[in-house]
C-alpha cells in the first residue's frame, strides 16, 4: 500500500485523505496538530501498552504454572485465591467511593431501555440502529412469533391483525390503566384542560399523558410516558387498521432503543487502512447527520438517512421535542491488536485502540461543535465502549489515554465518557478498582457472558477439562459474576449516572422465548441490555414498562452485595468420564459448527456479524465472542484428551459440509468441502489448533491474517 510520511508516523494514503480532507474540516483541528498530537500519543503510550500485554502473559504462564504443580490434589480454593493475591492478579478492594462522571445525557443516565449493537461498516444496519428509537408495536407483534405463532406468509391476515390490536391494548391496560375503563372498550381520545381523557375518563395515573399532535379535541396522536419511556399512540381514519378500529387507533409506536453501540470490534472485519476508512467515514456520517444508505424495499427503492426529532404540543400548551434517535455510543477495539494502517518511526504497526481513540473521538467532535441539526450528545459529551480490559491498571491507562487524545483535539477534559466491558476475568475479580480507575469518565458497565467464558476457559486452561457449554452457564460463578457487576455498580453510584447493562439475546428469530426470558435483566436491575435488532428492541421495550429499574436499583442497593469474589474463581471443570462419546462428539461438532458458519463468511466476506444456522437450523448471531469461546472449549477438550484430533478434524469436515448446504443460498458464498483447503477452512482449523497459545484466548490474530492473506488473493 501506498503510504505518506505525516510527523513520524507512515500512513497508508487512503487513511490519510479521509483524515485530511473529511475528518479533519470543520473539526476545528488542524492537520499537523493532529497528526503530532496522534505521534505523539503512539510513541509515548504504544511501549506502556505493550507493557500491560507483555504483564497478560506473565501473569497467565504463573497461573498455568501453579495448576500444573496442583494437577494430581484437589482443588483448594482458598490457596488458589491466595496465590492470585500473591502474583497481583487479584488486588486488594479500596475503600469506598461514587463515581463523578458528568454531563452525561438522559439515555444514559435516567431512562432505562434496550440497546442495539451494529457493526459500524454496515450504513444500513448502523442507520436502522440510530433510527430505532421509536419503533411499531402492531409490527413486532405482528411480523415475528411474539404473540406464540410466526406471521403468516402472503398478504395481510385481518384475524392475526385484531390479535394484534388486542394485545397491544393490552399492554396499554398495564401501563397506562384509564380509570373506570379499558383501553379495548375506548372510542375517543381527547385532550381538555390539559388533560387526557378517554371516553370522558381520566388515566389512573393522569400524569403520564405528556402531549399530543393536532387538534386537542381529536388529535392526531397522544404521547404517553410510564418509567421514562415514550408510547405514542396514532390516530388515523384513512389508514388500513384505523379505519376499522372504534377509537381510530392505527398504531401504537413505541420509544425503544434509546442508546445503540456502533462497534468497531467483535462484530466488524476490519484488518487495514480500506476496512477502517469505511468504518470511520460512517461514524462521520452519524456525527455530522449526514449519513444515508441506498436500498430496495417493496420493489421500489429508497434512501434512509437519520430521523428527525418528533415534537409535539405538551398539556400546558407550549412545545416538547424528543429526540428521534438513539444515543450512540462508538466501541473502539482493546488493546491487543495492532493494524497496518499506521507504522511508527521504528516501522512497527501501532496498537489499533489508540487509532481508534484519536480517530473515533476526532469524528465526533464535529457534533459537539453543532448547536442545531440532528444531535447526538446535547451534554457535550462522546461515549466510547472500551472492551477487553484485564484489571484497573489496563483501565486506567484506557483514562489516561482518552486524557491525551482530548488534550491535543482541544477538548475539556472528561469530555469522553468510557463504557467499560466486564467480560474479561482479572476485570470481573477487580471490577470495584477497575470502576475506581475510571471514576471521572465511566457511564457504562455490562456483562458478557461469551467473551467472560472464553476467558474462564484459557485462564484457568491446565486446570483440566471443562465442563460443556450449556453446563457451564449452570454453574455458580456465573450468577455471582452477573449479580456482582450489578451491586458493585451499585455501590459505586452509578444509579442515575450511567448503564448497567446486560448482554445480548441471540437468537433474532425467536421474540416469544426472548418476551419470556429477557425480563430477568430488568428485573436484576440492569437498566440497559442488548438486543439483536430494531424488531427485538420494540419487544424487549415491553419489559422497561413492566419493570421500574430505578426501584429495583434502590431495593438491591439497600440490600447489600449478593456475590463476592471467592464464588467468582470457582473453575466450571468436569469429570468427562462420565459422558459418553456421543455426548462428547456432539458438543465438539456444535462448536465447531458455529465456529466455520462465522469464519467462512469473516475470511472470504469480511462480515464481521452473521446470523448463523445452529445444528437444528435455528439462528443465531454469531460475533468473535462467540467464536471465542467454541474455539476455546475445543482447544481444552484436545489439550486434556477428552477428544483426540482426529476426532476434532473429522468434526470440521463433516461441519464444513453442513455450514456449506445452509449457505448453498449465497452467491457469494465459496464452499470449503470437499478439498478443505481454503484460507477460511484453515483459519477456522487454526483457531482450534492453535487457540491454546492465543493471547487471553482471543481470534482476532488469527483472523486478522488470514483475512488480509484473503484479501491479497482479490
Amino acid at each position: 500500500m501506498a503510504r505518506v510520511a505525516r510527523a513520524d508516523l507512515q500512513v497508508e494514503d487512503c487513511l490519510a485523505r479521509f483524515v485530511e480532507d473529511q475528518a479533519l474540516p470543520g473539526s476545528g483541528v488542524e492537520a499537523g496538530a493532529f497528526w503530532a498530537g496522534l505521534s505523539a500519543l503512539v510513541h509515548e503510550m504504544g511501549p506502556k501498552n505493550r507493557a500491560l500485554l507483555a504483564r497478560r502473559d506473565d501473569l497467565q504462564a504463573r497461573i498455568d504454572a501453579w495448576h500444573l504443580s496442583h494437577r494430581n490434589t484437589p482443588h483448594d480454593p482458598d490457596a488458589y485465591a491466595a496465590f492470585l493475591r500473591e502474583i497481583g492478579y487479584l488486588l486488594p478492594e479500596g475503600p469506598a467511593f461514587q463515581i463523578d462522571t458528568a454531563g452525561v445525557d438522559p439515555e444514559i443516565a435516567s431512562i432505562p431501555g434496550p440497546q442495539l449493537v451494529v457493526p459500524i461498516t454496515n450504513a444500513r444496519y448502523a442507520l436502522n440502529a440510530a433510527n430505532a428509537r421509536w419503533g411499531s408495536l402492531y409490527d413486532a407483534f405482528y411480523g415475528t412469533d411474539a404473540m406464540g405463532s410466526p406471521a403468516p406468509a402472503g398478504g395481510y391476515d385481518r384475524g392475526r391483525g385484531a390479535r394484534v390490536v388486542a394485545r397491544a391494548r393490552v399492554f396499554l391496560d398495564e401501563a397506562f390503566p384509564i380509570t373506570g375503563t379499558s383501553h379495548a372498550d375506548a372510542r375517543r381520545y381527547a385532550i381538555k384542560d390539559g388533560v387526557l381523557l378517554v371516553d370522558d375518563l381520566p388515566l389512573v395515573s393522569p400524569e403520564k399523558f405528556v402531549g399530543y399532535k393536532g387538534n386537542p379535541k381529536a388529535p392526531d396522536s397522544v404521547l404517553l410516558c410510564n418509567n421514562g419511556l415514550h408510547v405514542e399512540l396514532v390516530f388515523d381514519r384513512a389508514h388500513p387498521i384505523g379505519s376499522r378500529d372504534q377509537a381510530l387507533l392505527a398504531d401504537i409506536v413505541l420509544e425503544s432503543a434509546v442508546s445503540a453501540i456502533m462497534d468497531c470490534e467483535d462484530s466488524v472485519a476490519c484488518v487495514d487502512a480500506e476496512d477502517k476508512v469505511a468504518a470511520y467515514a460512517n461514524w462521520l456520517g452519524l456525527m455530522q447527520g449526514s449519513l444515508t444508505a441506498d436500498l430496495e424495499k417493496a420493489g421500489r427503492k429508497i434512501t434512509r438517512r437519520l430521523n428527525e426529532d418528533r415534537a409535539f404540543t405538551a398539556p400546558d400548551g407550549g412545545t416538547l421535542t424528543l429526540k428521534g434517535r438513539a444515543l450512540l455510543w462508538i466501541r473502539n477495539v482493546g488493546h491487543l491488536m495492532t493494524n497496518p494502517a499506521i507504522l511508527d518511526r521504528d516501522g512497527h504497526e501501532v496498537f489499533e485502540g489508540l487509532m481508534d481513540a484519536a480517530l473515533t473521538v476526532l469524528i465526533a467532535k464535529h457534533d459537539l461543535l453543532r448547536s442545531a441539526g440532528l444531535r447526538n450528545s446535547h451534554q457535550g459529551s462522546v461515549y466510547v465502549v472500551k472492551p477487553k480490559m484485564h484489571g484497573p491498571e489496563e483501565v486506567a491507562f484506557a483514562d489516561a489515554v482518552f486524557g491525551w487524545v482530548e488534550d491535543f483535539l482541544g477538548l475539556p477534559r472528561h469530555t469522553v465518557k468510557i463504557g467499560v466491558m466486564d467480560e474479561e476475568r482479572r476485570t470481573s475479580v477487580n471490577l470495584k478498582e477497575c470502576i475506581r480507575a475510571a471514576r471521572h469518565r465511566v457511564a457504562f458497565i455490562n456483562t458478557g457472558f461469551l467473551d467472560r467464558t472464553g476467558d474462564e476457559i484459557h485462564t484457568s486452561m491446565e486446570a483440566g477439562p471443562f465442563s460443556r457449554k450449556d453446563f457451564i452457564k449452570r454453574k455458580s460463578w456465573i450468577g455471582a459474576y452477573e449479580n456482582q457487576n450489578v451491586d458493585i455498580g451499585l455501590e459505586c453510584g452509578l444509579s442515575g449516572r450511567a448503564q448497567i447493562g446486560k448482554g445480548m439475546w441471540a437468537a433474532p428469530d425467536l421474540m416469544a422465548a426472548m418476551l419470556e426470558q429477557k425480563i430477568e435483566h430488568p428485573k436484576a436491575g440492569a437498566n440497559c441490555a442488548w438486543v439483536p435488532s430494531p424488531t427485538a428492541a420494540i419487544l424487549h421495550a415491553l419489559h422497561y414498562h413492566k419493570i421500574d429499574v430505578f426501584a429495583v436499583q434502590r431495593r438491591l442497593a439497600a440490600g447489600g452485595r449478593r456475590a463476592y469474589v471467592e464464588t467468582l474463581l470457582e473453575i466450571p471443570t468436569a469429570s468427562y468420564r462420565r459422558w459418553t462419546e456421543a455426548q462428547i462428539l456432539r458438543e465438539v461438532e456444535n462448536n465447531a459448527q458455529g465456529i466455520l458458519g462465522y469464519v467462512v463468511r469473516w475470511i472470504d466476506q469480511g462480515v464481521g456479524c452473521s446470523k448463523v444456522p445452529d445444528l437444528n437450523d435455528v439462528g443465531l448471531m454469531e460475533d468473535r465472542a462467540t467464536c471465542r469461546i467454541s474455539s476455546q472449549h475445543i482447544a481444552n477438550w484436545l489439550h486434556h484428551g477428552v477428544v483426540t484430533p482426529d476426532q476434532v478434524e473429522q468434526a470440521l469436515q463433516k461441519m464444513a459440509a453442513l455450514v456449506d448446504r445452509q449457505n448453498a443460498g449465497d452467491a457469494a458464498y465459496v464452499p470449503m468441502a470437499p478439498a478443505f483447503n481454503g484460507i477460511a477452512y484453515l483459519a477456522a482449523h487454526d483457531l482450534v489448533f492453535q487457540g491454546r497459545r492465543q493471547p487471553s484466548g482471543y481470534t482476532e490474530p488469527i483472523l486478522h491474517a488470514r483475512r488480509l492473506q484473503r484479501k491479497a488473493q482479490g
